[in-house]
């Protein structure tokens, strides 16, 4: 069976699903998914270097903001 964000097995009831894939340099970017919806990835056009943040409502699951923080240049 397919489970949310392709992970292997299911959360519990009451939890959320996420999956957070870090990238390999500039080859492969990171990505986020929460309960089986991509939040940030390079299709989406919303990554960049350095820390790559969604900030989610912990209790609706609600997307509320992304940003990078590029950690090279200060």
């Amino acid at each position: 069976p397919r489970h949310k964000c392709g992970n292997q097995k299911s959360c519990p009831e009451n939890y959320f699903a996420f999956k957070i894939i870090s990238g390999a340099a500039n080859v492969v970017g990171p990505s986020i998914c929460f309960e089986d919806l991509v939040l940030m990835s390079s299709v989406k056009n919303n990554i960049g270097r350095g820390l790559n943040i969604a900030l989610v409502n912990g209790t609706t699951g609600q997307l509320l903001k992304t940003d990078a923080f590029d950690m090279y240049s200060g």
